[in-house]
């Protein structure tokens, strides 16, 4: 057993170290307010102190990123976090995993590889690849061993309010009522399930395989998000779900005094075309598939 250092405890944080916790390993959870599942070592830092960060990563043997900056907050937040995290893996010698994302690709066709460019114009996702070809530059020299992880749209147990398939989507749908979405509903789009998520990590961060290059997480195939609302509907026994695609020039006018709905036009391409995932890398290196979508289903319905 080992000493981890997960950084952050929102969604994807809390499920990662909740599973290293009851795999027996020593888990620092690291947070502004110093929040933490139980078990777990609470310390309340400021990740961009680099000489506190370093210090609670002494003798580690994984530093993990899971850190989530508001998306208005990108171009002045990651910066010093991502020199912080830097700084500490290498005074460490722990293995630094990013938990990173797709939007430094940015619009692509066909199936998003780990082998496509970074090629994203827009400068808050071009602050994400910075901070993967500054890790991958500082692994190339000897002076880290670093991975990133990178999934597509969140959902599962535990899931925030910035999930598009959380209590926004599910609460009118066991009511009854119409799901209101701000893109198209019938498109196909890659979703990620949280715990695959977390255990894709752990695997990112205990084997040396993975190291030096960037994975996908297991990712089930596409389903759009009627699909994903008539296999709910499925699960709990409730009728066919309504779906409403709100008008974009509402949203947007909404976005005039909402900075969360502001924000969605940066990400609105990943929902007006096919949007897929494939992690077929990660899946055969590794040996593992994701979770079952049903399966995954009942498991956030239930939670």
């Amino acid at each position: 057993m080992g000493k981890h250092v997960v950084v952050g405890s929102g969604q994807v944080g809390t499920h990662l170290a909740t599973k290293l916790i009851a795999q027996g390993h020593e888990v620092v959870v690291v947070t502004r307010s110093g929040s933490g599942p139980a078990g777990s070592v609470k310390v309340a830092a400021d990740v961009a102190d680099r000489a506190r960060l370093t210090e609670v990563t002494r003798g580690a043997d994984a530093l993990y990123n899971c850190v989530n900056p508001q998306y208005h907050r990108w171009l002045t937040d990651w910066p010093p976090m991502a020199d912080s995290f830097l700084a500490a893996a290498e005074a460490s010698g722990a293995a630094y995993v990013m938990l990173g994302n797709l939007y430094p690709y940015g619009p692509v066709d066909g199936p998003m590889t780990e082998d496509l460019p970074l090629a994203s114009p827009n400068p808050k996702f071009r602050v994400r690849a910075k901070m993967w070809a500054d890790a991958l530059a500082a692994h190339e020299a000897g002076r880290i061993r670093a991975t990133e992880i990178r999934g597509s749209d969140y959902y599962g147990p535990g899931a925030t309010d910035q999930s598009y398939l959380g209590d926004r989507f599910i609460v009118p749908l066991r009511a009854g009522k119409a799901i209101q979405l701000p893109y198209p509903t019938d498109l196909p789009h890659s979703w990620t399930y949280l715990p695959d998520v977390a255990d894709a990590l752990i695997t990112a961060g205990t084997d040396e395989r993975a190291w030096g290059r960037p994975w996908h997480v297991p990712t089930a195939e596409a389903q759009s998000f009627r699909q994903m609302a008539q296999r709910m509907a499925a699960v709990i026994g409730a009728p066919e779900p309504r779906m409403q695609s709100l008008p974009w020039g509402l949203v947007r006018a909404a976005g005039l005094f909402s900075v969360t709905l502001r924000e969605l036009r940066h990400v609105r391409y990943q929902f007006t075309a096919p949007y897929l995932l494939d992690s077929s890398a990660f899946q055969r290196t590794f040996g593992v598939a994701p979770t079952p979508i049903d399966t995954a289903l009942k498991a956030t319905l239930d939670g």
